[in-house]
């Protein structure tokens, strides 16, 4: 993999897909920008892309030779999760551990619900297969494999049609070799199966978290292996034969070629982008401690970027209904020990459906409308009631069109599919599609809580960036319920995800178990094929440890400071640890209980291309400041103004202000104004 950047002479084309819309940013040069947004179109999601692409690629009179790489980040791999469309997966594994995947960590995310089921494993009983062999805890092979034992079962995978293999052999992690040789093995005999060995994609102990990641990247192996392939033969279609990379769930690009090989590393690259951008703001505007909320037409996503860096958690599940890395509610979904940014995650956007229960309460979501048939204002179809169908009839949205007049706007339709809720609840169509704005409002508190309040953080003491879709719509109102006084909507927020996809690094990580030796040794070797990997010059090495109290089951990551791995640099890293411990848990213990138990090598190549050029760039149409009739907790004569409406001087709402590719509202009691880098900030005079 060699990781290079382009000339800025050239134009780079970002596209994240979403739920709903698809979003694309061109950047070209002198600091050209070209949004775009489409729909997006399940489930070919390709088709989307290629369609923003070329779009952008005209609007800018570019031509696709011009391309200098395409930047993506892609929901394929979490789809294939969670609508159980991926390949049909064996898992191998040692002789009497065939149910370690279903066993799992015993763990209920709801321990009242008796209705509830584990979700069913992604490699089926019948499809889990054992082989005779013992590799000990240290290391040393007491029985090895045999390999005609090895070409039998290749037989029997052939003959069960198996599309996809994971091997997860006991103790493996000690003694890799094991694992690689099966695979080469099975690899060679059946050429047309996705084969994982655990230890190429995390060679950790915990035998189950190594076996469910293994078998999550075999079954989503094949999906994105085909997805990746005919993108890139449509882009090259259509003359882009630029490099294509994407988004990993940990924040960093990687060539695609390399994406398919570990796919599993891509699970959350949508989000992730979006993080990173504003990582990348924060960096810029000096922010130590930033909420990210992002809100699309499915989710609604917070992270926490805390000293200008996103946490990164080591392990999460992903599929039954959510995908998490903490707290109780761990048991929903499948175990993924891999980097990545840690986001929770809620089912409300501005597709999700707005319903009322037998009991008379008002729920929203987490059943969306998607893009297809999408909410019923859109005119395609959509019979059921949506967060946009609310806001719409709240006044809050443009009653002709959104996405730049791309998608049509019928408000007929959205009181229409709002008459039944309102009934419902005895209330007029306004009032029942204020009650779904609140509702939605106070359930994505839960998201911005978990990455903070469960972490031991104030989030009163962080700035809130809100930014997707309809992230800017419900940004201020958030932030009043969590105490958090300042918002900023940064430009081209409905497409910030894409944006930070422009402005990431290439990045290449590696993990090894920390068992006895020379720390300074395992880290100098992890570092070398690090950069071997990335094959640049300007490769940075960031080192972490993950550490715990022993007798603990969870790790704490604590980067290792630069300079030489001595008794000074290991105290540092020490007192970090019980730092973090403290924070998060509420204790601490002392040095001699600290048990170091992996070393980690993150590899990045800084990326040129700076975020200021997307802020500064003068790309959004202005428009003649009008009126419109909003419902707060009364109906109030609202000016719908743009971005380049306000100034440095503060205007009080409400207010609504409309971009291209999102809404800003600014309600009763918050005032606006414009930053340097074209940012609204949202301020409460008093934040509750």
């Amino acid at each position: 993999m060699t990781a290079t950047h382009p000339s800025d002479a050239r134009w780079l084309i970002a596209a994240d897909i979403g739920g709903t819309f698809t979003d694309v940013l061109a950047l070209g040069p002198d600091t050209r920008i070209v949004p775009m947004k489409v729909l997006s179109t399940p489930p070919d999601f390709g088709t989307g892309v290629i369609t923003g692409a070329t779009a952008a690629l005209d609007q800018s009179e570019a031509q696709p030779g011009q391309v200098a790489a395409v930047l993506h980040a892609t929901t394929v791999a979490t789809n294939a999760i969670l609508e159980m469309r991926g390949a049909r997966t064996a898992l191998v594994t040692t002789r009497g551990f065939r149910d370690v995947l279903e066993i799992g960590r015993l763990r209920r995310p709801t321990l009242y619900d008796l209705s509830w089921t584990k979700p069913t494993p992604l490699a089926r009983r019948r499809h889990r297969y054992e082989i005779d062999h013992r590799i000990l805890a240290d290391g040393t092979i007491a029985r090895p494999v045999a390999a005609a034992e090895v070409a039998a079962l290749a037989e029997r995978l052939r003959a069960d049609d198996i599309g996809a293999v994971a091997i997860c052999l006991l103790n493996s992690y000690a003694a890799p070799q094991v694992e690689r040789e099966v695979a080469g093995q099975l690899r060679t005999l059946l050429p047309d199966v996705y084969v994982t060995a655990s230890v190429d994609i995390s060679p950790e102990m915990h035998e189950y978290e190594r076996s469910s990641t293994a078998v999550v990247n075999s079954y989503v192996g094949p999906v994105v292996h085909r997805y990746v392939t005919e993108l890139g033969h449509s882009l090259r279609s259509q003359g882009i034969a630029a490099p294509f990379s994407i988004m990993q769930s940990s924040g960093g690009l990687l060539d695609a070629e390399t994406v398919v090989e570990r796919p599993v590393q891509i699970v959350e690259s949508g989000p992730a982008a979006g993080v990173i951008a504003v990582q990348k703001l924060a960096q810029l505007m000096g922010l130590d401690n930033v909420v990210a909320f992002d809100m699309g037409g499915t989710t609604a996503k917070a992270s926490l970027i805390e000293n200008r860096q996103p946490f990164v958690a080591n392990d999460y599940e992903v599929g039954g209904g959510m995908n998490i890395s903490r707290g109780m509610g761990k048991g929903a979904g499948y175990a993924v020990r891999v980097p990545s940014i840690d986001i929770a995650e809620v089912g409300a956007g501005g597709g999700s459906i707005v319903w009322v229960d037998e009991a008379g309460a008002l729920h929203v979501g987490p059943e969306s409308a998607g893009s297809r048939p999408g909410p019923a204002c859109y005119g395609l179809g959509g019979d059921r009631p949506t967060l946009t169908d609310a806001n719409v009839a709240l006044g809050y949205l443009n009653p002709d069109a959104l996405a730049g007049g791309r998608v049509g706007i019928q408000p007929d339709l959205a009181d229409k599919v709002l008459e039944h809720v309102a009934q419902q609840m005895n209330r007029d169509i306004r009032d029942a599609a204020r009650g779904a704005f609140e509702v939605a409002t106070s359930s994505m508190t839960k998201a911005v809580k978990a990455v903070t309040s469960e972490r031991g953080r104030d989030p009163r003491e962080s700035i809130m960036v809100a930014f997707g879709g309809a992230g800017p719509l419900y940004g201020a109102a958030l932030a009043r319920e969590l105490g958090i006084r300042t918002v900023i909507v940064p430009v081209h927020t409905g497409l910030f995800s894409s944006l930070g996809l422009l402005v990431a690094d290439t990045e290449y990580q590696l993990v090894a178990p920390f068992r006895s030796g020379q720390l300074a040794e395992a880290f100098d070797e992890l570092s070398a094929a690090v950069t071997a990997k990335l094959d640049c010059t300007t490769v940075e090495i960031e080192r972490i440890l993950d550490m715990r109290y022993r007798g603990q089951r969870f790790d704490l990551r604590i980067p290792l400071p630069d300079g030489p791995v001595d008794d000074d640099l290991l105290g540092e890293a020490f007192q970090a640890f019980h730092a973090e411990h403290r924070r998060t848990y509420g204790r601490s213990g002392t040095d001699d209980m600290i048990e170091i138990v992996n070393l980690r090598v993150r590899g990045f190549v800084p990326n040129p291309v700076t975020i200021d050029r997307a802020l500064t760039a003068d790309s959004i149409p202005g428009f003649d400041e009008t009126t419109r009739v909003c419902r707060f907790t009364e109906d109030i004569a609202t000016p719908v103004i743009s971005r380049f409406h306000l100034s440095d001087r503060p205007r009080t709402g409400p207010l609504v202000i409309e971009d291209m590719d999102s809404t800003t509202l600014v309600p009763p009691g918050a005032s606006a104004h414009l930053d340097m880098f074209n940012n609204i900030l949202i301020t409460w005079e008093a934040a509750e």
